[in-house]
């Protein structure tokens, strides 16, 4: 099953900012999904039959925010493999931003007791093997934040960007576990401090090309929920990794003034919300888009 939703002029006139009789040439719908396939090997089954239904909707494109597995599952050769074979029966383009079952929690020892960036890296090899393209059977050329930006941020070839009718969307390489902000050694914390300003980086040109370009909407796609961390003060922690996320989105939606969708994953329950910063107070046009997964197998 595929519970429906579509943007583009259709989801802009309801947030009033498109006339409606511009609906019809405009207008344009894709799937979010995520954390999913979860349990392996049960899942690829039901994975394979949302790929089905996905293929029958013909969206003009999906986006897969991470999660491939479930955290204590390996992290194999397998199934990477695996899954991106699945991946290969999209039919359209297929948009992919990794989660933290993947790399970041690979060092538990029913994961494998992988190296974290080892895994990260082979992610890398597998999943972006050309960054200028989405995946799928008929990809979708990107502009990668490899190639936008290759002096300082050349390994993010998963940091992707297209626009399509009026709509700028990204995806930005946020995950779960903080961020992977923790104290298990210092290499662990050098690449979040070197993801998370490539991530800033990012989410700041995206804002600054939807401006200059007059897009109408802008689209961000991660698979972490970044207030998974909270503590009971009335804002988000210092603590957080993902404070400066918060902070880079609440400037770049107050500055750009139009409508913008943050699509993230994680807690595998599905949810249309605010989005709110780091007061915990909510910003106008800022809106959260949080899919389901884990048992629930389907796309939103």
């Amino acid at each position: 099953m595929i519970k429906g939703f579509a943007l583009g002029f259709a989801a802009l006139v309801m947030m009033g900012l498109a006339p409606a009789q511009a609906q019809s040439k405009s207008a344009f719908s894709f799937v979010a999904l995520g954390d999913t396939p979860y349990f392996i090997p049960e899942d690829y089954a039901k994975f394979d039959r949302l790929i089905d239904a996905i293929n029958r909707e013909k969206p003009a494109f999906s986006v897969h925010i991470g999660d491939i597995k479930a955290a204590n599952a390996p992290c194999s050769e397998e199934i990477y493999a695996k899954v991106l074979s699945q991946f290969a029966r999209f039919e359209g383009p297929l948009l992919y931003t990794p989660g933290d079952n993947e790399w970041t929690d690979c060092y538990r020892e029913k994961a494998g007791g992988h190296d974290p960036l080892e895994r990260l890296a082979r992610l890398r090899q597998l999943f972006f093997a050309n960054p200028t393209q989405s995946l799928g059977k008929m990809p979708l050329s990107v502009e990668s934040q490899s190639k936008a930006m290759p002096e300082k941020f050349g390994a993010y070839v998963e940091n992707q960007r297209f626009e399509k009718n009026g709509v700028l969307f990204a995806t930005v390489h946020i995950v779960g576990s903080n961020n992977n902000l923790e104290a298990r050694d210092a290499k662990t914390a050098m690449e979040f401090f070197e993801r998370d300003a490539a991530n800033i980086a990012w989410i700041r040109a995206t804002f600054e090309k939807a401006s200059a370009s007059g897009a109408k909407a802008v689209v961000l796609a991660w698979q972490a929920d970044l207030w998974d961390t909270r503590q009971r003060e009335p804002f988000v922690p210092r603590a957080s990794g993902f404070l400066n996320t918060i902070r880079a989105v609440e400037r770049g939606a107050k500055a750009f003034g139009k409508p913008v969708l943050v699509i993230c994953g994680d807690e595998h329950v599905f949810r249309v919300g605010p989005f709110p910063v780091t007061s915990l107070k909510a910003v106008p046009n800022l809106t959260t888009l949080q899919g389901m997964g884990e048992h629930d197998v389907h796309g939103a």
